[in-house]
């Protein structure tokens, strides 16, 4: 265990932006951040894999994780639940790791109200065309669904006032490198830099003389 702890970023955005995809590649780029794997109790998508994507469980047992304050978040989106593992986040903070969590708005503001220290970051897509292309472009949904999700996104757009950064995931390298310097500027703050290098510091302050 090290004598700092990690910070704890919640990425939000409505379905479409490019949040998994952004996220997916800054871990890819930087494989000393985690991203939490939420339980959900949607169906599993072509292509995902349980306790990788998600932890895939059914409505029975993630109520009864919620009766034992198993979750750090929860939130019911599109009829289906999603909860964030509290002790899994807080473990691997202690161990000096920076976590993302993917999560809506309704969950990143549950976070920020317990977790001091967490930082919000929103990413919103440059038009509402492009969101529209990317859902269609996704292949997962059925047109009721998603209609369904462009109907919600207004809403859930307007909620970036409540984050500290926002990214516009237009050009998707530059939003990458955008979401990349949110991190690497926080690293650098004095409060992380006087945890992370206390030794050093000391030595550098020690009064003997050279």
């Amino acid at each position: 265990m090290t004598n700092y702890q990690g910070t704890l970023y919640t990425v939000s955005a409505p379905s479409g932006a490019g949040k998994t995809s952004l996220v997916k590649a800054l871990v890819a780029r930087n494989p000393d951040i985690k991203v939490s794997i939420s339980h959900t109790t949607r169906p599993i998508r072509p292509g995902e894999h349980d306790a990788t994507n998600y932890h895939f469980i059914n409505n029975t047992e993630f109520l009864a994780m919620l009766e034992q304050h198993a979750f750090l978040e929860h939130a019911l989106v599109f009829g289906n639940y999603y909860g964030t593992s509290e002790a899994w986040v807080h473990q691997t903070l202690k161990t000096g790791v920076d976590v993302i969590l993917e999560i809506d708005w309704q969950g990143a503001e549950q976070i920020h109200r317990q977790l001091q220290g967490s930082i919000g970051i929103f990413i919103l897509p440059p038009s509402q065309q492009a969101l529209l292309e990317r859902l269609n472009q996704r292949g997962q949904d059925t047109a009721d669904v998603i209609a369904r999700r462009l109907a919600e996104a207004k809403e859930e757009m307007s909620h970036y006032v409540e984050a500290d950064y926002l990214v516009i995931n237009d050009v998707f390298d530059t939003a990458l490198n955008e979401l990349e310097a949110i991190i690497c500027g926080r690293r650098l703050s004095i409060a992380s830099q006087q945890q992370r290098c206390k030794k050093l510091l000391e030595e550098l302050l020690a009064q003997e003389s050279l």
